[in-house]
């Protein structure tokens, strides 16, 4: 992470202080003598009664195996751009022909970075960020004693952000052990050890503000939430529980300035263990696939599907010859349990899949139809499980959709069979308020295909006639399928 000089001319404002408070003191002590104690009552104050116990005995114990993590990466020249080149014409002025060659070696200097990570082995196995050590062409490690150590790489993970690193070392390190994670709740005290800004180390202490925090960095998103102050520098760093165990690993900020505003992200002990020892035996990780496009269940869609209530992940599409399809797995079934845990959300899916071991078979309940079947799925190994985005639920009106065949270039394009493209919405109808656009291809209503414009239009109507407030409809655009809840006039 690159490291902002935030400390400029503290020194001078520091003195100032100092100055105002000397005097202020002196003129007190003054006024005091003058006037003589008799004719003034007692300062306030509290009786003496010990001082209070900080965190200074855990810091203590731990801070010897927190390390400082430094990187060196060397920038690729830039592809050119509107910028570039003004730049590189403005320093024609000064420089003539040559500019062009000092901008590229400009870029082509190496960049350093700073982060944090904590020792979990006494023989050099180090803990932090993959986003510290990313694309960096050297990895030095200073430890608590001032030493430096060269790393290497024993392995990394993209979509946990976490990484592990190997320093080699003589003699056995101070280490510390994970925690568990689940056990914390929000408002447990929690201390944060780490290298901000490249000072060194630096403690901050806080609490837990939040658990299963998803800030869209990844698949497996499932950060605790803190309010301990983390900066740039801290990324990697151990958070600690009051017992010293390492019950997170500090990771993003939330911050509009650029500085800790009390939003920090850790990613969870739980999580970062599993990966740090697939790490060290493997290099890499291994999760389940199952080979779904899933998409959360709307309270429009779980009305249109006849479930009670809003729960379980729609299945957008089913990925052919995967798990999934082997299984038995349709598109429009929803998931509401994976061996034997409920599913309530997409993320409860994608971590209930990945942590499947490869070759296992479970049990899968899906709704169908408008009754629970449960169906025995063998995990595979893959990628993770892709989310499709739900489309608002729209207001009660007339439809508004005006129907006609699939054009020839879109069925030869995607493989389209049947199906009813969208000719015209009508402004203001559900139809236009359900995100529906002209070009859109119906490929089912309900659990139906669609044979036709007529076919899509008779479904339509005869939800309509049956009463129901709402009817799901699979919609591809562009290639990407997505159920969209129509909302009908009834309901």
């Amino acid at each position: 992470m690159s490291i902002k000089d935030t400390i400029s001319n503290r020194k001078s404002r520091g003195v100032f202080v100092a100055a105002l408070l000397g005097t202020a003191v002196v003129a007190g002590i003054a006024g005091y003598s003058a006037a003589g104690p008799a004719d003034n009552p007692p300062p306030l104050s509290v009786p003496f009664s010990g001082k209070q116990m900080g965190f200074a005995p855990l810091v203590a114990e731990v801070r010897p195996a927190v390390v400082n993590i430094s990187t060196t990466e060397r920038v690729k020249p830039s592809q050119g751009g509107g910028q570039d080149e003004q730049m590189q014409e403005m320093l024609k002025q000064f420089f003539g022909p040559e500019a062009g060659q000092m901008m590229q070696q400009q870029s082509e200097k190496p960049v350093h970075a700073l982060g944090s990570g904590f020792i979990i082995d006494p023989h050099g196995y180090i803990a932090t960020n993959n986003h510290v050590i990313d694309d960096a062409t050297d990895i030095q490690v200073t430890l608590a004693d001032g030493s430096i150590h060269a790393a290497h790489i024993v392995g990394r993970d993209r979509k946990t952000d976490l990484a592990l690193l190997k320093i080699d070392t003589s003699r056995p390190l101070p280490y510390v052990a994970f925690g568990d994670s689940d056990r914390e709740q929000v408002g447990d005290w929690v201390i944060a050890v780490g290298n901000p800004y490249g000072l060194g180390g630096s403690v901050s202490a806080g609490i837990i503000s939040g658990r299963n925090r998803d800030i869209n960095s990844g698949p497996y998103d499932d950060y605790l939430q803190i309010d301990a102050p983390i900066n740039p520098g801290n990324s990697g760093g151990p958070l600690f529980d009051q017992s010293g165990h390492v019950i997170g690993i500090d990771t993003a900020i939330y911050t509009p300035s650029g500085g800790s505003v009390g939003i920090g992200f850790a990613i969870p002990s739980n999580v970062a263990q599993r990966v740090f020892t697939a790490l060290r035996e493997h290099g890499h990780v291994t999760r389940g696939w199952l080979g779904v496009q899933m998409q959360p269940v709307t309270p429009a869609l779980a009305k249109a599907m006849g479930l009670s209530k809003v729960e379980g992940v729609l299945v957008d599409q089913v990925t052919p010859d995967s798990p999934a399809a082997r299984g038995g797995l349709r598109q429009g079934d929803v998931i509401t349990a994976f061996n034997g845990r409920p599913i309530a959300e997409t993320r409860d899916l994608s971590f209930a899949v990945a942590d499947t071991p490869i070759g296992k078979t479970v049990s899968v309940s899906v709704w169908r139809n408008g009754e629970e079947q449960n169906l025995s799925v063998t995990i595979g190994e893959g990628q993770a499980e892709k989310v499709a985005s739900a489309t608002p639920a729209a207001n009660q009106a007339p439809v508004g959709l005006e129907l006609q065949p699939v054009p020839a270039d879109q069925r030869s394009q995607y493989g389209i069979q049947g199906g009813a493209a969208i000719a015209s919405v009508k402004p203001g109808s559900p139809a236009d308020d359900s995100g529906l656009q002209s070009g859109d291809v119906i490929l089912r209503v309900g659990n139906r295909p669609v044979a036709s414009p007529g076919d899509a239009a008779s479904q339509i109507h005869a939800a309509e006639a049956n009463h129901k407030g709402v009817v799901a409809l699979l919609v591809m655009r562009e290639g990407n399928t997505a159920y969209v809840p129509l909302q009908l006039g009834h309901g």
